[in-house]
């Protein structure tokens, strides 16, 4: 190994979390997750090329402080050689996390079939149930190896979030994170919610044929909104009641606080406002802030 692969890092990247697991258990969640923590991503790295990433991604201007790389069956590479990959990125001056995301294969299967999504070993020509045997021998040393072993069994893609959230989002003791949540009245309230908001009230960009297809995501409905009078006043007084209620809830024994925003189909005005108040308490300070779109993600 050369002097330059050794070479440590200037200090700039703090934190790297090798994001690992079975297919279905929740990594595309949780990696999305790290990215509304802050942290610059990669999904499906080959994993022989793991230091170099490292390497390369240090090295640039504006370089992120905190690293999530997803490494799983799709990746190249003998997964079995990742303690030296490890060992690599530990020579250049970061304490690697692995993650490992499992789920019981009887929950595996049910996902599966919910979602009709073709498994990564498919094309072997296998049957589900011995593709996903395969799977787990091929990741065995990246299970073995794991810091944290997360097991999504039971967890629905809200409780991935929070989860991730919790154990990996905050900054101090004293720091609160912020889950902001757009859902569907017709699908139910989400349980654990700490806030909820009825953006029911305001103009349904639905009833444009042109803005239907799209989310609140897309510019196009953001201006439709934007150029309501009743949804800028909704804007402003649920973000100057969270500037008043958010900082009192900070707590050492409260970590996280959920901010649920509503509308009819969970498309468009709850996205719409989930975005934009994420965006706002970011301005305002909160290190900690992610979104969830629970008809959409």
């Amino acid at each position: 190994m050369s002097d330059e692969v050794i070479q440590p890092l200037d200090e700039v990247v703090q934190t790297l979390v090798v994001v690992s697991g079975v297919s279905g258990s929740g990594k595309s969640v949780a990696l999305k997750t790290f990215e509304d923590l802050g942290f610059y991503c990669v999904d499906n790295l080959p994993a022989e090329l793991l230091p170099a990433f490292v390497r390369s991604v240090g090295r640039a201007d504006g370089t992120p402080e905190k690293l999530a790389v997803g490494i799983d069956i799709r990746s190249r590479g003998d997964l079995a050689n990742l303690p030296e990959w490890l060992s690599a990125v530990g020579a250049l001056g970061l304490d690697p996390k692995l993650v490992f995301f499992d789920t019981r294969d009887e929950v595996l299967l049910k996902r599966y079939a919910d979602t009709r999504r073709r498994h990564p070993l498919s094309h072997l020509g296998l049957a589900l149930a011995d593709a996903i045997s395969l799977e787990r021998q091929v990741l065995k040393p990246m299970r073995t190896l794991a810091d944290v072993v997360i097991d999504t069994s039971t967890l629905n893609v809200h409780q991935l979030r929070r989860q991730v959230i919790t154990e990996f989002g905050l900054g101090s003791d004293s720091t609160l994170s912020l889950l902001f949540e757009s859902f569907a009245y017709r699908r139910g309230v989400p349980a654990d919610a700490d806030f909820v908001f009825d953006a029911r009230g305001l103009p349904n960009p639905h009833w444009n044929a042109e803005l239907r297809p799209l989310s609140g995501r897309d510019q196009a409905v953001r201006e439709f909104l934007e150029m309501q009078p009743e949804a800028g006043e909704y804007f402003t007084q649920v973000a100057a009641f969270l500037d008043t209620w958010l900082p009192r809830m900070q707590s050492d024994t409260r970590s996280y606080v959920t901010i649920a925003l509503g509308c009819t189909g969970g498309r468009h005005r709850s996205v719409y406002l989930a975005e934009r108040l994420a965006e706002h308490a970011r301005e305002r300070g909160w290190a900690e802030v992610a979104v969830y779109h629970r008809e959409l993600d």
